[in-house]
């Protein structure tokens, strides 16, 4: 029986005693658990037989043998790789490949990754990219990754938009990140939303949330048109985002409407808000990061199944509406997440930690609680 302490025994003898082993196994399994617990290969270790498994139809075993291969500086496997990168059909074995030429650290790799930079697959690209960056500085380097900033994918063009324009796109700002004006903490405004954000300076908010009126729900929320509706939210939010600090966050509690029909000769309507003011939301700079679906009983919905119960006809299914999204943005940002915490000193750090339980997942179930004029 092969255990990890025979193949570490065994990578310590040399002379290809690894080579004799896979060579042994009459299938994938056994070479890939072999690959597997390889771990750390000293200098002179012989992997003059890995190439031959790059041709293995056992894609597991294409893997970990792109992987190991990766280990070893010895730039005569490059072109093996730059085969395994261009031609290979599984997506996750080529962006290895594209990996293990970059860890080689050679010259002669460049021209290679080059071509890789037009792949048809933007995570093989943005792996091309990583690879080559190791040379950033170099003119030959720089121009071809600044090109890229033209690149039809948007995860492509994000990243190199952080390489090398961020910095000098950053905006200064008048007061540091962690600070906001002193007369805007603590106060209640009742006014027009649009008004009161327009005399907010920007660069005000480290986080709105909020949740938006509903569609001619309620007697303080009509508008003469769904249109004039998603109109009204997507000036409030452009206001938004520019009170609102680079990288900090919005957060829109709403969810679809119904709304009922005005005899039994016509059709109640439903409009998916969320899905319909997320683009717009895009487009502005917001950065979508994270759906959380709130649960409320079902006895707190109105009943929309009541019909179907009585006479059970498959086509007059509508099932009762018991979740409302929190659909949470990022202001666009070259910078990571963790930056906004490092803004901060130690002592508000450990204070600001989440201490007790919390939801693990996307999914809250909360009990709204009600009053005669509104239940929230």
């Amino acid at each position: 029986m092969i255990t990890k302490q025979y193949i570490d025994d065994l990578k310590k003898e040399g002379n290809g005693a690894i080579g004799k082993l896979v060579k042994s196994q009459s299938d994938g399994g056994g070479i890939t658990y072999i690959l597997e617990n390889l771990g750390y290969l000293p200098k002179d270790f012989d992997g003059s037989w890995l190439p031959a498994l790059l041709e293995h139809k056992n894609k597991h075993v294409r893997l970990w043998a792109t992987k190991t291969i990766g280990k070893l500086k010895d730039h005569t496997f490059i072109p093996y790789l730059e085969k395994t990168a261009l031609e290979d059909e599984v997506t996750e074995i080529r962006r290895e490949a594209v990996s293990s030429i970059g860890r080689q650290h050679s010259e002669n790799s460049k021209k290679i990754l080059y071509k890789i930079l037009k792949d048809h697959d933007p995570k093989i690209v943005c792996q091309a990219i990583r690879a080559l960056l190791v040379f950033k500085g170099t003119n030959d380097v720089d121009k071809k990754l600044k090109a890229l900033i033209k690149h039809q994918n948007e995860v492509v063009t994000k990243v190199i938009y952080k390489e090398y324009f961020a910095k000098a796109n950053e905006k200064k700002f008048d007061k540091p990140h962690t600070e906001s004006y002193e007369y805007l903490k603590n106060v209640v405004v009742n006014d027009d939303v649009r008004e009161v954000l327009k005399i907010i300076p920007n660069d005000s908010f480290h986080l709105t949330f909020t949740s938006p009126p509903y569609y001619n729900a309620r007697d303080y929320s009509i508008y003469p048109s769904y249109k004039a509706y998603l109109d009204f939210l997507e000036e409030v939010f452009q206001l938004t985002y520019n009170k609102t600090k680079e990288g900090r966050f919005l957060i829109v509690n709403t969810s679809p409407i119904i709304i009922p029909r005005i005899s039994r000769q016509h059709s109640s309507k439903r409009y998916p808000i969320p899905f319909d003011i997320h683009h717009f939301l895009s487009e502005m700079g917001w950065e979508f990061i994270d759906d959380i679906v709130w649960v409320k009983p079902e006895a707190s919905v109105k009943n929309r199944v009541g019909g179907f119960m009585q006479h059970r006809k498959p086509l007059g299914y509508k099932p009762n509406s018991i979740t409302e999204y929190l659909m949470v943005y990022r202001k666009q940002t070259s910078k990571l997440l963790d930056w906004n915490i490092r803004q901060y000193d130690q002592k508000i750090v450990e204070e600001s930690k989440v201490k007790g339980e919390y939801e693990s997942n996307n999914v809250w179930h909360i009990d709204p609680t009600f009053n005669k004029v509104h239940s929230s």
